[in-house]
């Protein structure tokens, strides 16, 4: 299934909620780099001898700054989690309502009792709750990332080019890596399914040696996801102290020739650790939807729309 698909989907169940979800994210994003302004301007306050008047009233509006984006980002979440939940509740009263029709209408491929409850309880969940996040969540993301690297280029620009080679090789990682774990993601999930219509149809006086293969096929599938994930979430980790260590002595020779300041080099030391946020938060976005394509698609038959008896 293509991620269009997905995201057609989710728009015709959710389509006015994602509207609201979007122009929350827009503001959320608007705001991120508002505080490390502040701090510019209160950092180089101190170094070239502002007032104490002065300095209130900068930390006042850093505080501001903090608050308003606390504010948005707590707005924004609690209609992203009950627009997913919806969701999730939609799915699991058409996944059970389609098995019921299915079964009573002698359809073919109609899912096993045990094969319908994980369809129910885990499946269900992880894609229902996407459907909250799918728009806004890398609205918020990459907003923020263009807003934070924009006033890094802004105050500095050679500081904001580093900003920007920080971020595109972890990018690639991201990619190359979340294919690999995709298709371990969908082996994954019909030994899950096996399982559990095994379960559901045999004989639980004895053991069936298939279910405990399953069970260790999951388990050495799980056991590869973990490893592709940590060992490009290391490789993320090295490039990012890369990108501070080289801001920190970017910046600094800058100043010592003159060509930048203190409050400058220090805020967009901050910048590239307040983005560090977000990129985790775009990483574990396009993890979560990757994954969600692959359940989805394997859904999709199950809680297709059933004509009416």
């Amino acid at each position: 299934m293509r991620m269009g698909e997905l995201y057609r989907a989710i728009w015709r169940v959710t389509g006015r909620q994602q509207a609201i979800l979007i122009v929350l994210s827009v503001l959320v994003a608007a705001v991120a780099a508002l505080p490390l302004k502040f701090q510019q301007l209160a950092i180089n306050s101190l170094v070239y001898g502002g007032d104490v008047r002065q300095l209130a009233w900068l930390c006042a509006g850093f505080l501001a700054a903090l608050l308003l984006s606390a504010g948005l980002k707590l707005l924004l979440g609690l209609r992203m989690a009950t627009v997913g939940e919806r969701v999730v509740l939609l799915i699991r009263e058409r996944l059970y309502r389609n098995a019921a029709h299915d079964r009573a209408n002698g359809a073919n491929g109609a899912p096993t009792p045990g094969t319908l409850v994980a369809m129910v309880s885990a499946e269900a969940e992880s894609v229902g709750a996407f459907a909250g996040a799918a728009i806004a969540s890398p609205v918020v993301q990459l907003g923020t990332l263009v807003s934070v690297i924009g006033f890094i280029v802004a105050s500095q620009p050679w500081l904001g080019l580093l900003a920007l080679v920080v971020v595109m090789p972890q990018a690639a990682i991201v990619v190359i890596v979340q294919h690999r774990i995709n298709l371990q993601v969908q082996a994954r999930v019909q030994s899950l399914r096996d399982a559990s219509g095994r379960i559901s149809k045999g004989d639980l006086t004895t053991v069936d040696d298939a279910v405990v293969q399953d069970f260790h096929d999951i388990f050495h599938i799980r056991c590869r996801i973990f490893a592709l994930k940590l060992s490009s979430k290391a490789a993320i980790a090295a490039i990012s102290g890369l990108g501070k260590v080289g801001i920190l002595f970017l910046g600094g020779w800058l100043v010592l020739r003159g060509e930048s300041d203190v409050g400058t080099v220090v805020a967009s030391l901050t910048g590239l650790m307040r983005i560090e946020g977000p990129w985790r938060g775009l990483v574990g976005f396009f993890r979560q939807a990757s994954t969600v394509r692959v359940k989805y698609g394997m859904l999709a038959d199950a809680v297709a729309t059933r004509p009416a008896r």
